[in-house]
């Protein structure tokens, strides 16, 4: 199968492990990258062995690239999105798909109307811990799903992060920042959601910052630092979301668990592609821990990409798409817009529910999964 030459548009944290990992798919070929710091997206290129450093303007302008990786910061998600669709190009971005559920549909519109596919982060539910804890469920292990938990309880990100005056701006807060991991997770498992109903609160209305670069300096909270509620999804099943900053002693809460008419299945954190994922049934004491499927246990952020050049090469879906990422974008809203208005929210979209990765997968092949 012909190589799809890609590049990628922000030289970030997170590009690393986008171009260590793009180069070891078969289908992919990193051709090059671009940011607006031509020194980061130089010293990028040299430590991945890219053979390009370009602007924006002239990645977008090779006729060879066929696809963008759009890894810049989420403000500007949309606007890059767009530009690399108005050329011609796939995108695959970095979550959130946007900030605003506008930006989010005019991307898809554009893609539509070029006829070009849109893909987006997270990818994590193809790792071994959620595609074990799907076989799990699809296999009837826990009967039938009626319930489920999901908890990101966290003390913020001022104690470590440089920069983290973003996440308590709009557009930020924990459910922008975490969400998606959790919300693709469970419509992996559970199929898409139909209804929402949220609360949110704020510990504190400014924040101290303790990580070094900025240590001493206070930051104005202006969004919601505690975000709680419950979905339904489309097939019944009613979840219980709650992700937070404001966890300042710790929590023991597991990541996820879905509740079934036969047992109880402990899913593992959705920022991760690894396990464990354990379960008890109807009537045992003990939890049993599953072996995981073969497959991806390690940070294989690139992923979702490959499966996209694979199906834009066969015209099967792809399964992190642009559909499944505006579905989340839409549900993160959603919990803000029920508290606001103290109302439920019946959701506007919906999507696919991913196809399980074929069993015993070559590592960084995605050949089976091609065929599906």
């Amino acid at each position: 199968m012909n190589k799809m030459k890609v590049g990628i548009i922000g030289c970030g944290k997170i590009s690393g492990i986008y171009m260590e990992n793009c180069q070891r798919f078969d289908i992919l070929e990193l051709s090059a990258v671009a940011d607006l710091d031509q020194g980061r997206a130089k010293e990028q290129a040299a430590a991945y062995n890219v053979p390009n450093v370009y602007s924006v303007d002239e990645i977008l302008a090779d006729p060879e690239i066929e696809l963008i990786i759009n890894l810049t910061i989420p403000a500007v998600h949309a606007d890059v999105c767009l530009r690399a669709l108005e050329t011609g190009k796939h995108v695959y971005v970095e979550k959130p798909l946007a900030v605003t559920r506008e930006q989010g549909q005019a991307v898809l519109e554009l893609a539509r109307r070029k006829g070009l596919l849109v893909g987006c982060a997270p990818e994590t539910f193809f790792g071994s811990g959620i595609q074990t804890s799907l076989k799990l469920i699809e296999d009837g292990l826990i009967g039938r799903p009626v319930a489920a938990t999901a908890f990101m309880m966290s003390r913020g990100h001022e104690h470590w992060h440089p920069d983290p005056e973003f996440y308590y701006a709009m557009g930020g807060g924990p459910m922008f920042d975490m969400g998606p991991y959790y919300l693709t997770a469970l419509v992996q498992l559970l199929g898409p959601i139909a209804t929402i109903s949220g609360m949110t609160g704020k510990a504190l209305d400014q924040r101290m910052i303790t990580s070094e670069k900025k240590k001493g300096q206070t930051i104005p909270v202006d969004i919601p630092t505690h975000v709680a509620g419950l979905l339904r999804f489309e097939q019944g099943a009613v979840g219980t979301l709650i992700t937070s900053f404001d966890i300042f002693g710790g929590s023991s809460l597991p990541p996820i668990e879905v509740y079934g008419t036969l047992g109880t299945l402990q899913v593992p954190d959705p920022n991760t592609f690894g396990g464990p994922v354990r379960y008890r049934l109807l009537g045992e004491q003990e939890w049993t821990e599953s072996p995981l499927l073969p497959g991806y246990q390690e940070n294989t952020r690139g992923i979702g990409v490959a499966d996209m050049a694979y199906a834009i090469r066969s015209g099967r879906p792809h399964r992190a798409s642009g559909e499944l990422a505006y579905h989340v974008l839409e549900a993160m809203w959603a919990f803000h817009d029920s508290s606001d208005e103290q109302t439920f929210y019946p959701m506007q979209s919906t999507c696919l529910r991913p196809a399980a990765l074929p069993e015993n997968l070559p590592l960084y092949t995605l050949d089976a999964a091609f065929k599906k």
